[in-house]
């Protein structure tokens, strides 16, 4: 088993509307791609001024079925990303296996 985790770092004046799209939107988006099996959102504690930091972790089961995610979805589902939030956040993806 493997994890995906998108680790971002949100503007404050725009973390609640970030939630509630990540929550209503970008998540379900993500898992009706069929490549996860679960997802859980956490929020780092830390005190920061200017911003949030959260991470996103999706599991998967296989290497190749990540590869297949980022080649065929996950450009295209960064891109609304953007689109909605340019300049306001910071994101860092990684992959961790779970042992």
């Amino acid at each position: 088993m493997y994890i995906y985790n998108v680790t971002v770092k949100i503007d404050l004046d725009v973390k609640d509307l970030w939630i509630k799209w990540m929550k209503e939107v970008h998540i379900p988006m993500v898992m009706q791609t069929g490549c996860f099996l679960d997802y859980k959102m956490l929020r780092l504690m830390l005190d920061e001024e200017d911003g949030d930091t959260y991470a996103i972790q999706y599991y998967v089961d296989s290497i190749e079925i990540l590869e297949q995610y980022q080649k065929e979805h996950g450009p295209d589902l960064r891109n609304e990303t953007e689109k909605i939030f340019k300049d306001r956040y910071v994101a860092i993806r990684s992959v961790l296996e779970v042992i």
